[in-house]
């Protein structure tokens, strides 16, 4: 057997890896997206299975109103004392000298839940995560944010005790341990106990490009007192940028039962333009930050190191003495909404899916989505979506949509945040007083509609119509019918770029997540007008890109 990278393909950023026994976990972030914390499961590092998502209800997370790219980062995962430990930060703020952060603890005894009620903890900066110390003694290890506009906003890594008997931290504790190499912008820090000494793994850089994960290590948890990996640094493709990975860093160790050990890291795929260097722009990711793994090998002066060198590798060795073994797929191609609940792969923006955006069970079949707030909303939009998960791929629905007014509209997205999304949709032209099928896409906040005055007419005797996208790498194009057999090719090409993180990036400070496909409806006008959905299928044309 051997890990193909990335493990964890799509949006699924900040990975926190840890073994209960013979099986293994990774938590990553879901930032606006809901529910929050996505947690995968493994008996081979090989085969991942998308099992649960703690942050299910407004409990344990309140979203409305966060900003694109806000909301949950970073979740730390770890297992003690026979429980789960779940640290996430809630961001606030994304751009400008603030974050604004709220960092929470729950725990489980299973996997699965229950998880206890949020525990606030403190704010004084994100990537929190959770070392439990052999003598019994845990504490909260994270970045630490500065806004005064004359100091480096990355402030080091800081450390606080975490009180077990009230569960709250004790401030008089905190010191900063590492402030990191001249690279800067560190965070994303772990802590692991090996052979008696303490190992820092924290990200710098920047999660871009630049990104890279440095080790420290040192004989105690005191104030700065963690000294740098010698020589080359653990992970970067900052100088490999032919690597097919690419902005590998953030991320967590786990050993096996075995002894040998694996990093997992975010990592990107990036793609060119025909008429584009290769290496500046590096490229585009509309697939976003994914999951790779990496194995680690020691030296004879106890310092880690990415087997095959610290670009790493797309293909890495699996660990010994396992048997491979493969999961059912959580995600059917075509889903019959059939169920009570939205499928495991289905996301919501902020808030959950309930009755105030839609219904399973009002046309029994159908997801029903009440038109709400417009896709630049960053409070109520009904709207269900998946991740983009291959470059190659057709995503597909089948609707029942009566229209009014052109403040109506409903359909299927492509979707990266509420300033950079498309939509093929069917609203009302009220000159010709019918429905129509449009394309809109929003680039920058810049809205525009393709086809206008030639927005395509829907014959009064057609209940149903059926509206595709064809993503391709590069670029992506929606088609229409009115059979479900005979489809029609819209003449409209966009750029996939729009939806990456790079290109959001030159605009925006907020470009963490992905690409996503999925179903919406709108109405601004606040009527709430119901838009059935009788399937949604996601097929990906290949497996090996």
């Amino acid at each position: 057997m051997r890990i193909s990278n990335p493990v964890l393909s799509g949006f699924n950023p900040d990975p926190s890896i840890i073994r209960v026994e013979d099986t293994y976990y990774i938590a990553t972030s879901t930032f606006e997206w809901f529910p929050g914390v996505q947690i995968h499961e493994s008996k081979d590092l090989v085969n991942w299975h998308l099992i649960t998502h703690p942050l299910d209800t407004v409990e344990f997370v309140d979203m409305a109103g966060n900003p694109d790219s806000g909301g949950v980062w970073a979740p730390d995962l770890s297992y003690a004392d026979g429980r789960y430990w779940l640290v996430f930060s809630d961001v606030k703020i994304v751009d400008g000298p603030y974050k604004d952060v709220h960092n929470y603890l729950i725990t489980a005894e299973d996997i699965r839940g229950p998880w206890s009620k949020p525990i606030e903890l403190n704010g004084v900066g994100f990537d929190a995560s959770l070392f439990h110390d052999d003598d019994g003694r845990k504490y909260l290890v994270q970045q630490t944010w500065d806004h005064r506009e004359y100091l480096q906003p990355f402030h080091g890594i800081s450390l606080t005790e975490l009180d077990l008997k009230t569960m709250k931290l004790m401030p008089q504790t905190a010191r900063t341990i590492y402030e990191g190499t001249d690279i800067r912008l560190l965070e994303g820090p772990h802590i692991y106990k090996i052979d008696r000494l303490y190992y820092l793994f924290a990200a710098q850089g920047g999660t871009t490009y630049t990104h890279q994960e440095v080790v420290s290590r040192s004989r105690s948890l005191d104030a700065l007192s963690f000294e740098t990996q010698p020589g080359e640094v653990f992970l970067t493709n900052f100088d490999t940028p032919r690597s097919y990975l690419q902005k590998q860093g953030h991320g967590s160790l786990v050993a096996t039962p075995r002894g040998e050990w694996y990093y997992a890291s975010l990592a990107s795929r990036p793609w060119n333009r025909p008429q584009e260097s290769s290496i500046d722009p590096r490229g585009w990711n509309p697939l976003g930050r994914e999951t790779a793994i990496q194995k680690v090998q020691w030296d004879s002066d106890g310092w880690p190191h990415i087997i095959g060198g610290h670009g790493g590798q797309r293909y890495v060795e699996a660990p010994q003495g396992v048997e491979e073994h493969r999961w059912p797929r959580t995600y059917l191609e075509k889903d019959d909404f059939d169920e009570p609940a939205l499928n495991i792969n289905f996301n919501t923006l902020r808030i959950p899916f309930s009755d105030e955006l839609g219904s399973l069970t009002e046309r029994p079949g159908f997801l029903r989505l009440f038109g709400r707030e417009a896709l630049n909303s960053r409070f109520t939009q009904a709207h269900v979506a998946r991740r983009w998960q291959s470059f190659n791929f057709d995503a597909e629905i089948k609707l029942a949509f009566n229209p009014w007014s052109y403040q109506q509209a409903a359909g299927l997205t492509s979707y990266y945040n509420t300033r950079h999304y498309s939509m093929i949709e069917v609203t009302w032209d009220e000159k010709r007083e019918t429905r129509v099928i449009e394309i809109i896409e929003n680039n920058r906040n810049h809205l525009r509609s393709y086809l206008k005055d030639a927005a395509i007419e829907i014959p009064d005797d057609i209940e149903f119509v059926y509206l595709k996208v064809k993503v391709r790498r590069q670029t992506y194009s929606y088609a229409y019918s009115f059979d479900g057999s005979t489809w029609i090719d819209i003449p409209v090409t966009l750029d996939a770029a729009i939806l990456s993180d790079d290109y959001v990036l030159q605009t925006m400070g907020g470009f963490f997540t992905g690409a996503f496909t999925g179903m919406a409806a709108v109405d601004y006008g606040g009527y709430r007008i119901p838009a059935d959905f009788d399937y949604f299928r996601y097929t990906e044309l290949d497996t090996e890109e």
